[in-house]
């Protein structure tokens, strides 16, 4: 799949935010944001990026008396059942299940295997912490590493929060009626000089094109 036409791309996100409303989800999900080519309104939309804001599993909210978590990480071999995802999501969704290379379930590929197809062009971030905060956590940690690919973009829409749907997003999405800033003129806004963000702006959109399918990245803040 070579990407979206427009209309396709925001009826994509709404069947997300869907899906995250209305079925269980390997961890609490907070909120939905999307940003990059569909914030900007362009069409076609070459890659779809969606931001999800996920609750680490302090304590799984699965009914344990149904559910033996370990179980079923004997059964899939993949350990942090009830501990990274909940139990009864994996014993639902064993097809979903994903884990790192330690042989631990990793969220945010559990995420994105319930919620996106295996050839669709859309990159999936996943954090624990606000859309704006992560912002500015990775923007320092780039500036740091002298690696702008790093970046997350700063355009965001929030689509869903707390259980509740923005209408107004979907409709201004559809409509295009969002006017935002060039990347670089809004990382200049978060504080970059004129040089460093066009050179950020140029290295991340170098990245972005570089990439094919289903992307995914998890952040822990």
């Amino acid at each position: 799949m070579s990407g979206f036409d427009r209309a396709r791309a925001v009826d994509r996100l709404e069947d997300l935010v869907e899906t995250v409303a209305n079925e269980r989800m390997p961890v609490p999900v907070r909120e939905v944001w999307t940003f990059g080519d569909v914030a900007l309104g362009l069409d076609p939309v070459e890659r779809l990026d969606v931001y999800v804001t996920k609750d680490v599993l302090m304590r799984d909210d699965s009914d344990n008396g149904a559910v033996d978590a370990d179980a079923i990480a004997a059964e899939y071999g993949v350990e942090g059942i009830g501990k990274s995802v909940r139990a009864d999501w994996a014993a639902d969704h064993p097809e979903y299940l994903r884990a790192n290379a330690n042989g631990h379930a990793a969220p945010e590929q559990c995420l994105a295997a319930h919620l996106l197809k295996e050839d669709e062009p859309v990159h999936l971030e996943v954090c624990n912490a606000a859309f704006e905060d992560n912002v500015t956590q990775r923007l320092r940690g780039a500036r740091l590493r002298e690696d702008y690919t790093q970046l997350l973009d700063p355009r965001g829409v929030c689509l869903w929060a707390e259980g509740t749907r923005s209408d107004e997003a979907f409709r201004k999405l559809r409509e295009g009626e969002l006017a935002l800033p060039t990347l670089s003129a809004a990382l200049e806004m978060l504080g970059l000089d004129d040089a460093e963000a066009e050179t950020a702006a140029r290295e991340l959109h170098a990245w972005r094109e570089q990439q094919d399918g289903v992307t995914v990245r998890g952040d822990v803040v």
